[in-house]
């Protein structure tokens, strides 16, 4: 990855200073009263298994995450289109009152939207007018942030039968009475004494509702989950991975995969993951589920003799009664690279070869657009949709990457495109049936991987078996990205719009002739399905990385998106902030056309005093602070302790005492209630007194003194 340590003086030291402020949420506990307003009208009752098969039926709402199960976020209405989009205006605009990563897909029923904020919180609207109904904060302790490797994010709700599901960072699920957000029934559905999280939105399947969880990069085993809709009762649950071969496999799938392991991996979780993606094909009965990368990710590390690590990196299509394997397509096979393919599914209908295919896509973060029989896993097609150094392409007979030997870091020194955020993250692409391409939030961004010579597994702790030091001194520069209109039939680009940086949001396709995506640089954009021209564009203040809709009501059409700058390029690449002299405050945003509400501006920062602190560290200490930060500290606080993407603690501006209670805060975890984990098992004394020393000097360098 790319990280830019060598901005100018003056826009460093900003970016620090500014950062530091948007650590309150840390700070100061942000647990909300819940608030209750009237109940909502139409509780959401007539949505069953035959509403959700046929949500195509019900044109004017967004009644689950992709919008229907085959998750393609097309939707039919058209009153806003190519012809007249330059009309629309804020309709109304909701403030979260948060300052993390807002991910979530809104969902939108008989005119009351429901959606998620930072932190797990619940919120129900009037989608005509923005009032909020209700609101259900799951007072996920704040200590779990130090769990989540990016961000205390959250991707949205389902709605089914009258209640709201809700997968909490802890963990748990929780089922809410669709009228007045009261909870019917939650559970927990991780061993909580495991550094697992949610993050991801659950979707209902026949009466079950889905769910995953994350925590890969911790050490954990991954799988996936079905509850009962109306009790709350487990249904099923398939691993991802296969654990301990002494004790009974749960399945034959496992006992099969686990002859593509070696050494003893279950020791370290295995990883495996299923934290986003997930579609159902009603007609095949067939659901579809992304699995993550490794724990470690070095699979030297991992599975020393080699071996495909099924079901890592894989498609899985199961059956939604049971969870039995039907069949499955590894993407990355001996996955070592965290290329994931828990990256939206689209299923679609395709004219491939002169006859019509059931097709599954996916734009997984190894670089290569997959187009797959959904009916049978049958590769079809593989094609690089960026730029790709660590393949030379995928081979159709045996359905595995050409793999470049030496891009596997076995001794030293690897850069690889595309790196560990990959070409395209969790940021969901869109498909338009009119124009048959695929509209991808696609990114340009290299990966330094070495291994980790001192690697010891630390249960709890961030074990990829990669040695991040070399990012300490990354060039100055910002990976750039860009929205990418696809061909998934003849595997080309048809259009591309340019963006100077990368981690830009979800994207929405209409019958309008139209493609909606808000950026990381604050903008919200309108461009031409077909050609690709910008047609509106409206600045909104912050970075937007979520996903929009479009809903209908009493004849009108809205658009909405959430915008709030997060996510883990937002943690590690600390400078990228689309004005660092406001608020990262997150916001709900609703346009439709000759609408003139105005965007009230973004609250500016005070500047902190920031005096120099003396150290008498030599330069080989602070050097070897600066390793031991990259590897420990940099996921969250930023590369270069530049200050965690404006979302935590920029430390070098941390007030003069917190210096003097380092050794309290990172070996005795003084702060875990705040998100800060103790790290006295794995640091000593000795390298927290280096940090300090290196932090002083990046103060140092910010200040100009």
């Amino acid at each position: 990855m790319t990280i830019n340590l060598a901005l100018p003086f003056k826009r460093q030291m900003k970016i620090a200073i500014i950062a530091l402020l948007f650590c309150c949420v840390l700070l100061v506990p942000a647990r909300q009263a819940q608030k209750r307003q009237p109940a909502a009208k139409k509780p959401a009752v007539k949505i069953d298994d035959k509403a959700l098969r046929q949500a195509d039926a019900r044109a004017g709402d967004w009644i689950t995450h992709g919008r229907t199960y085959s998750e393609a976020r097309y939707s039919p209405l058209k009153r806003i289109n190519s012809g007249n989009v330059q009309k629309l205006g804020l309709a109304w605009s909701l403030d979260t009152q948060t300052n993390r990563g807002l991910e979530a897909t809104p969902i939108v029923i008989d005119g009351v939207m429901y959606t998620t904020g930072s932190w797990s919180v619940v919120y129900a609207l009037d989608a005509k007018t923005g009032e909020q109904l209700w609101k259900y904060d799951p007072q996920v302790a704040r200590s779990y942030g130090a769990r989540a490797c990016c961000d205390v994010v959250n991707r949205g709700v389902a709605v089914y039968k009258g209640k709201v599901y809700v997968g909490a960072l802890d963990g748990r699920l929780i089922a809410l009475d669709a009228a007045d957000g009261k909870v019917v029934w939650q559970i927990t559905t991780v061993d909580q004494d495991q550094p697992y999280t949610i993050t991801g939105a659950p979707r209902v399947v026949k009466g079950k509702v889905i769910i995953g969880n994350g925590g890969a990069e911790y050490g954990v085993r991954g799988y996936v989950s079905a509850y009962d809709a109306e009790t709350g009762k487990q249904a099923w649950r398939f691993y991802t991975v296969p654990g301990d071969p002494s004790a009974p496999f749960e399945s034959p799938a496992l006992e099969k995969a686990a002859k593509t392991w070696t050494g003893e991996w279950w020791k370290m979780g295995g990883g495996g993951t299923v934290w986003d993606s997930l579609a159902y094909d009603s007609e095949l009965d067939l659901l579809y589920v992304g699995t993550g990368n490794g724990s470690p990710w070095n699979q030297q590390i991992r599975s020393p003799q080699g071996g495909d690590n099924l079901y890592l990196s894989c498609i899985l299509a199961l059956r939604p009664d049971t969870g039995e394997l039907v069949w499955h397509y590894q993407i990355t096979p001996g996955d070592t690279w965290d290329y994931t393919a828990t990256q939206h599914m689209i299923l679609a209908d395709l004219n491939v070869g002169g006859r019509e295919r059931k097709v599954l896509m996916q734009a997984p973060k190894n670089g290569f657009f997959y187009v797959l029989d959904r009916a049978t896993g049958e590769l079809i097609s593989a094609e690089p949709y960026v730029e790709i150094t660590w393949a030379k392409g995928v081979d159709k007979k045996t359905r595995r990457p050409i793999e470049n030997p030496e891009s596997r870091y076995k001794t030293g020194l690897s850069v690889q495109k595309p790196g560990p955020l990959g070409g395209h993250n969790w940021m969901p692409m869109s498909f338009n049936p009119q124009t048959g391409l695929v509209y991808i939030p696609a990114q340009d961004i290299p990966g330094l991987y070495t291994p980790d010579a001192k690697f010891k597994y630390r249960p709890g702790a961030w074990n990829t078996g990669v040695d991040f030091s070399p990012l300490k001194d990354a060039p100055p520069s910002i990976p750039p990205g860009h929205l990418l209109a696809w061909d998934p039939v003849a595997q080309k680009e048809r259009w591309r719009a340019q963006y100077k940086m990368m981690w830009n949001g979800g994207t929405l396709t209409t019958a309008g002739n139209l493609v909606f995506q808000g950026t990381s640089d604050g903008r919200f954009i309108a461009y031409s399905a077909d050609k690709g021209e910008k047609l509106w564009e409206s600045p909104v203040g912050i970075g937007v990385i979520g996903s929009p809709i479009t809903y209908e009501i009493d004849g009108v059409q809205y658009v909405s998106v959430m915008a709030g700058w997060g996510g883990s390029f937002a943690l590690v690449g600390g400078y990228a902030l689309t004005d660092v002299n406001t608020q990262n405050v997150g916001r709900l945003l609703t346009f439709a056309l000759d609408a003139k509400q105005s965007l009230a501006a973004l609250p500016k920062r005070p500047m902190p005093q920031a005096p120099p602190i003396e150290s008498n560290a030599t330069a080989e200490m602070i050097d070897k602070g600066g390793a031991i930060f990259t590897q420990w500290c940099a996921v969250c606080h930023g590369a270069g302790a530049v200050g965690g993407g404006g979302l935590i603690t920029a430390l070098p501006m941390s007030k003069p005492e917190v210096f003097k209670m380092y050794k309290e805060i990172v070996l005795d975890g003084d702060y875990s209630s705040r998100g800060m984990p103790a790290f006295g098992k794995w640091l000593s004394a000795d390298d927290v007194d280096a940090i300090r020393a290196y932090i002083i000097k990046r103060r140092a360098d910010l200040i100009g003194k």
